[in-house]
C-alpha cells in the first residue's frame, strides 16, 4: 500500500460501529434517557449488515468481546494507519433511521451524530463524518441538518437506500434544500427501514438475496431523484451512492435515455438525458464494486460507462469486501489516479478546507 498512501488517499466510507445504546445514553438529554432506560432499547444494528455475519467484517478484523469498528484504537490500526488513509469519512449504520416513531428516530439520530463528534472526530483529525437524519420526518430531518451543519467535520448528509418512499418525492426536498444550502452532498448508503420488501415480488429468504436484488434498490432511487426533478430544482446538489456496485450502470443509461427521449413530455423538467445527470452529479464508491473476473472486460464497462471521474475510494470498513491489504487490487491505474483523492476532494467541498 505505500504507493498508495504517498497520495494522501481520501476513504469515503468507513464505518464506525456503535458498541451499545449504554455508549449512546450520556448523549441524549434527560428525557430520552429516560424513555431508552424504562423501554430497554438497544441492539438496534441494521438487518443488512448483523453483527455476526462474515460479510460484516473480516476475521482479521474481528476482536473478542467487541464488535468490530466499535473502538477508535482498531480503525486507526486496522484502517487509518494500515491504508495510509489522510481523510476518512465515517457513516455510522445504527438504528435511528429506521424507527417508526419519528421522535424516536430524532432523537437517536441526533445523539449518534454527538457521540460521532466526540468521540471519533475529536480524537483523530483524520476522520470526517455524515449527518444522519430522521427521515420519517422531514421539519425534524432539516432541524437535524441545521444542528450539525456549523460543524465542519460533517461533509455529507446519510440516508438509508430503502425507505417508505422514493426519495425523488417532493416530501424529501427540503431536506436537499438544507444539502444545497450547506454545500453537503446527500449519500445513500445500503440498508433498508425494512418498511417494504427489498424486490418487488415480496420478501427473500436469505441475506445473500438482499444483498443482491439491493442494486434494484440503488436503480429505483436514483430514478426516482432524475424523474422527480431533483437535480433540476436543486442544482448544485451532489449525490453519492455508497455500497452500490457499478455494473448495472450501462444498461440503466441507455433503458433511461432511451425512455426519455420517447417520453420527455412526461417529465418535461428533465432537461438532460439520464446519462449525462448522472455522469456530472452522481458519484459511487469503489466497494464494494461488482467487477468482472476479466481485466478486458472491467476496461469495456467503463468504457461504457463513459466516465472515469465518478468514483471514490473506499474500504467499507470493517465490512469484508476484499482480503489482504490492497483494497484497489484490479483497478486500472488511470482511474484510481482520481478516485483516491482528486474526486474525493471535488465531490466534497468541505475536505477541501483541511486538504
Amino acid at each position: 500500500m505505500g504507493h498508495i498512501a504517498a497520495t494522501g488517499l481520501i476513504d469515503c466510507d468507513i464505518h464506525p460501529a456503535v458498541p451499545g445504546m449504554k455508549a449512546l445514553l450520556p448523549y441524549f438529554d434527560a428525557h430520552w434517557q429516560e424513555v431508552i432506560d424504562a423501554r430497554g432499547v438497544d441492539g438496534l444494528d441494521l438487518a443488512y449488515y448483523p453483527p455476526s455475519a462474515p460479510i460484516s467484517a473480516r476475521p482479521d478484523w474481528r476482536v473478542p468481546g467487541r464488535k468490530p469498528g466499535s473502538t477508535l484504537a482498531d480503525m486507526q490500526s486496522q484502517a487509518l494507519d494500515a491504508f495510509g488513509i489522510s481523510r476518512g469519512i465515517l457513516n455510522c449504520l445504527y438504528g435511528g433511521p429506521a424507527m417508526y416513531s419519528a421522535d424516536l428516530s430524532a432523537a437517536i439520530c441526533r445523539a449518534t451524530n454527538a457521540w460521532v463528534a466526540a468521540e471519533w472526530l475529536d480524537k483523530d483529525d483524520r476522520l470526517r463524518a455524515s449527518i444522519v437524519i430522521p427521515i420519517q420526518n422531514t421539519e425534524l430531518a432539516v432541524d437535524e441538518i441545521e444542528r450539525w451543519a456549523p460543524n465542519r467535520r460533517f461533509v455529507q448528509i446519510l440516508l438509508l437506500g430503502a425507505h417508505e418512499s422514493l426519495l425523488g418525492q417532493r416530501e424529501h426536498w427540503p431536506i436537499y434544500k438544507a444539502a444545497e444550502k450547506h454545500g453537503l452532498p446527500i449519500a445513500i448508503h445500503a440498508g433498508s427501514a425494512m418498511r417494504h420488501a427489498p424486490t418487488a415480488n415480496g420478501w427473500p429468504s436469505t441475506l445473500y438475496e438482499e444483498h443482491c436484488s439491493f442494486a434494484l434498490t440503488f436503480q429505483s432511487q436514483l430514478l426516482s431523484l432524475i424523474a422527480e426533478g431533483v437535480f433540476t430544482k436543486f442544482p448544485a446538489l451532489r449525490v453519492v451512492l455508497l455500497e452500490s456496485g457499478i455494473s448495472w450502470l450501462p444498461s440503466f443509461f441507455w433503458r433511461g435515455t432511451k425512455m426519455w427521449r420517447g417520453m420527455r413530455k412526461e417529465i418535461p423538467w428533465v432537461d438532460a438525458s439520464p446519462a449525462a445527470i448522472v455522469r456530472d452529479r452522481v458519484r459511487f464508491s469503489l466497494q464494494t464494486w461488482d467487477l468482472p473476473p476479466d481485466p478486458t472486460q472491467l476496461d469495456q464497462l467503463l468504457e461504457q460507462i463513459g466516465a472515469d471521474d465518478i468514483f471514490l475510494f473506499s474500504t467499507d470498513y470493517p465490512h469484508w469486501r476484499f482480503d489482504g491489504g490492497d483494497p484497489t487490487r484490479g483497478l486500472p491505474p488511470a482511474l484510481l489516479g482520481k478516485a483516491l483523492r482528486d474526486t474525493p476532494l471535488a465531490t466534497y467541498s468541505r475536505l477541501k478546507e483541511t486538504a
